[in-house]
């Protein structure tokens, strides 16, 4: 998807009017992980820096239908300005006189951040009126919003609607998304390797479809194994399955002609909060759930890992939260930072609960990229491009 970027603009006296994605998380006011403001820094610093008139809108939480102070971006706005250095003003709304009045007062170089999106209905649902506020407010239309960027909502897709004539384009994080998943599922370096974990094939069979195509190789691991454990007539005992995805696997086995490899052996227990663990091949027993792939499953799937060109993973191997069950994410990111070191692979994380372990365990700078968005990154995967995209210029 070549995409024009911020880059491509002269902003100099121009409101630019730009979608982050400031969703982080909060405990008390205080902010516990501002990745995702950091990873915006490079676009706003571009427009500012050059003399734009910069307005920020995000969503933060899932407020039920209206404002929630929990959920307010006061605390993102003023951790962003320490992180510029320089003031940021907040409007207590996303839209009315008093915020209109604060977008013209803007000069150039200043910063505003809106209030949570996500306060008004007419967000999430697209809603014209609020699309058509939201982009009179700029000159300029930004999206570097990711973790978004598969949801048609006002302020990723009608607002840029709304200014149509008028400059349309993706930010820098955008941009280094594209590139990665972009060239990962239309020019892969062989052999490509695709990981897929977490709990349901439910989540994943498009994907899975997808990949089928592309990959080399699929490994499996997670609960959504245990499924195809059932499809292949294994017993899984208490383990977390789909049986109504049962006959859906046994189809994408039959499809994927040997690329899919399931787990070996797996780390079982009685439940989950249990600290006895113990590992079987094959069958799992009555009474006992697995939770984590077994150590000749790593040694299986760290062989295929190391042969790799190209990596992507999404979705963990185990409930790596709890201490007995991590080894197999723990041993995977291990595996992949390796793939990237020393054979030059390009290795890419797609987001969610894969970012956070591979973050944990103090390895993302160790792979070529890390997905702010893990919906959006599988949706991409699955479908090469997003509609909000494709109206930009």
């Amino acid at each position: 998807m070549a995409k024009k970027t911020v880059a491509d603009v002269d902003v100099r006296g121009k409101r630019v009017v730009m979608r982050v994605d400031f969703n982080v998380p909060l405990e008390g006011g205080r902010i516990t992980d501002d990745r995702r403001i950091a990873q915006a820094l490079p676009t706003i610093k571009s427009v500012i820096e050059r003399g734009g008139r910069l307005v920020l809108m995000s969503h933060l939480g899932r407020p039920k239908g209206g404002p929630e102070p929990k959920y307010s971006l006061k605390p993102v706005a003023d951790h962003l300005a320490k992180l510029l250095g320089k003031p940021v003003a907040f409007a207590t709304d996303a839209i009315g006189p008093e915020t209109e009045k604060q977008v013209a007062a803007l000069k150039d170089g200043d910063v505003l951040l809106l209030e949570n999106l996500r306060f008004h209905k007419g967000e999430e649902k697209n809603d014209p009126t609020f699309a058509k506020q939201l982009a009179g407010y700029g000159d300029v239309y930004v999206n570097d919003a990711f973790g978004t960027a598969h949801r048609e909502h006002a302020s990723t897709f009608g607002a840029a609607q709304a200014l149509q004539g008028k400059p349309r384009v993706i930010g820098f994080l955008i941009q280094k998304e594209l590139k990665f998943l972009g060239e990962a599922i239309s020019a892969p370096h062989r052999p490509f390797v695709a990981i897929l974990g977490g709990a349901k094939v439910s989540d994943k069979i498009n994907v899975i479809e997808q990949l089928l195509g592309k990959c080399d190789t699929l490994l499996i691991g997670g609960a959504m194994a245990y499924t195809f454990f059932l499809a292949q007539g294994k017993t899984v005992g208490k383990s977390l399955v789909e049986a109504d995805k049962v006959e859906l696997a046994r189809s994408l086995l039959a499809k994927a002609g040997g690329k899919i490899k399931l787990p070996i052996d797996t780390v079982v227990a009685d439940g989950i909060d249990s600290t006895q663990a113990s590992v079987v091949e094959g069958d799992i027993p009555a009474g006992k759930a697995g939770f984590d792939i077994g150590p000749k499953t790593i040694a299986a799937y760290e062989a295929e890992v190391a042969k790799a060109r190209t990596v992507i993973w999404n979705g963990p191997m185990g409930v790596f939260e709890k201490a007995p069950f991590a080894a197999g994410t723990k041993a995977i990111a291990e595996a992949v930072a390796a793939a990237t070191a020393k054979s030059g692979a390009t290795t890419i994380i797609g987001g969610g609960d894969s970012a956070a372990a591979i973050e944990q365990m103090g390895l993302s700078d160790r792979v070529s990229h890390v997905s702010t968005g893990g919906g959006a990154s599988l949706e991409f995967l699955e479908n090469g491009h997003f509609s909000t995209l494709d109206i930009l210029d």
